[in-house]
Formats: C-alpha cells, sequence, structure tokens
C-alpha cells in the first residue's frame, strides 16, 4: 500500500486505466456527455460573467489603499474560479448520480472479479435513480450551509481574503466525499458512518480528494476526469476496507 499521503494520485491513475477499458467503456459514455453538456453551458456563462462576478465580490479601498487591489485582485479572481468550479461540480454530479453509482458497481465488478450485483439493465438503472439522487440530496445539505458561510464570509472586509483558501481545504475534502460516497452507498453505508470512515482515513481521503480537485480544475481534462474518480473512489474504498477487514480478521 502506498503512503497515505501518496495513495490518491495512485488511485486516481489506476481509476483513468480501469475507464478506459472495453469492458466500462459503455458506462462511461453517459456521463461524459452530460458533463461535456453542462461544461459548455458553464464555461459559455462564465466567460460572458467572470468580471462582473470578481468585481462584486472585491471590496471597495479608499485611494491611499489603491495600492493593494493589484495584490487583491488575483486572489478574488482565484475564489470566483473555485466557486465556478464547485458549481460545475456539484451540478454535473447531481445529475449524473445514477449513472456514476453504476459505474462504480461495475468498476468494484472488475476490482473484484466476482459480481455480487444486479445484471445491467435500463430498469435497473432507472431503479437506482431515487437512491442514489436522494444521497446527492444529502451531499447538497451536507456542502450547502458550509458553502454559504464561505460565500459570506467572502463578502466580509480584510476577513474576505482567508476565504480562498478554506474554500481550497472545503473543497478538497468535499472531493473525497463526492466521490469515495457511490461505492459507500452502494454497500449501503450509511450517510453518518461514511463520513466518520472517512476523517478515520483522514490523509488518505484528502490526498484522493486533493488530486481530484486539481484534475477536474482543468479545463476538457475534468470531463474525462469525473469517470475516473468514480472509478478510483471505488479503488480507493474496495482496497482501504478490504485493508481494514483483513486487520479485523487477524
Amino acid at each position: 500500500m502506498p503512503a497515505p499521503v501518496l495513495s490518491g494520485p495512485q488511485y486516481l491513475r489506476e481509476g483513468l486505466k480501469l475507464v478506459l477499458s472495453p469492458s466500462l467503456r459503455l458506462f462511461v459514455l453517459l456521463p461524459l456527455v452530460i458533463n461535456l453538456v453542462l461544461f459548455v453551458g458553464l464555461i459559455y456563462l462564465a466567460s460572458h460573467q467572470f468580471s462582473l462576478w470578481v468585481d462584486t465580490l472585491m471590496p471597495s479601498l479608499p485611494d491611499w489603499l489603491s495600492f493593494l487591489s493589484y495584490v487583491l485582485w488575483p486572489i478574488f479572481v482565484v475564489l470566483v474560479v473555485l466557486m465556478v468550479f464547485f458549481t460545475f461540480t456539484m451540478l454535473a454530479n447531481v445529475i449524473a448520480a445514477p449513472f456514476n453509482g453504476f459505474l462504480a458497481e461495475k468498476v468494484e465488478v472488475v476490482v473484484r472479479g466476482t459480481d455480487d450485483f444486479p445484471a445491467f439493465s435500463w430498469g435497473e438503472l432507472v431503479a437506482m435513480i431515487p437512491r442514489t439522487l436522494s444521497r446527492e440530496m444529502r451531499k447538497l445539505g451536507y456542502f450547502l450551509p458550509r458553502a454559504i458561510g464561505l460565500f459570506i464570509l467572502s463578502f466580509i472586509p480584510v476577513v474576505n481574503i482567508i476565504a480562498a483558501p478554506l474554500w481550497l481545504l472545503f473543497g478538497v475534502w468535499m472531493m473525497a466525499i463526492q466521490y469515495i460516497d457511490y461505492p459507500a452507498d452502494n454497500h449501503k453505508l450509511g450517510w453518518n458512518e461514511m463520513l466518520a470512515w472517512l476523517r478515520e482515513k483522514r490523509w488518505q481521503s484528502m490526498s484522493f480528494g486533493g488530486i481530484v480537485y486539481l484534475v477536474l480544475l482543468i479545463p476538457v481534462v475534468n470531463i474525462l476526469m469525473m469517470p475516473a474518480a468514480v472509478a478510483g473512489a471505488t479503488l480507493f474504498w474496495v482496497r482501504e476496507r478490504g485493508a481494514e477487514n483483513l486487520v479485523t480478521q487477524r
């Protein structure tokens, strides 16, 4: 097993190899199309509104402090980028949740070599929609109060300078939650139990969330990396839970 802080890149790299394999391409295609359509629409909107959003968040400075605007402007550009990224990621995952849950099932079958899940059918996929969307709403319920708090913090003069790094840390944690929840939900692990387990695996979780966060910031690349993140998270689940089971058996 890799060191906890290095495990994230390895899981994502192996996840990418899995989603490019012929046996999983079918289950990757639909999430890719959904992400592509949403990404194009959000980029179009952001390209027309980006400067306005930055100017709105930038604090008003007196003339004698105007020189600070050159320092603050890049910080608030980063803040807007992070907020746009969050919006795209959350919307894409809500819409693609049933497909991502099904992809996580199929990745686990490939990794374990055994199939304990129902065979693929459109009826089975439709049956997953209520459960996966309910779980996504639970994620939004966790995400929104904290995001709103950070958003309000972004408008408080002086204090809002720390908003960007806080968004970054929160984003890394949310990426771990977002993707590792798919295999956890497939195994009926409760929301609070899943969060507790991720906290026990804090370094591994933050390592995985961090690398996913980084690659999803790259335009175009992020469209392919979303399915790879689902596959990588499933590898994370299988190996980390498997290691725990081995320790328990001993």
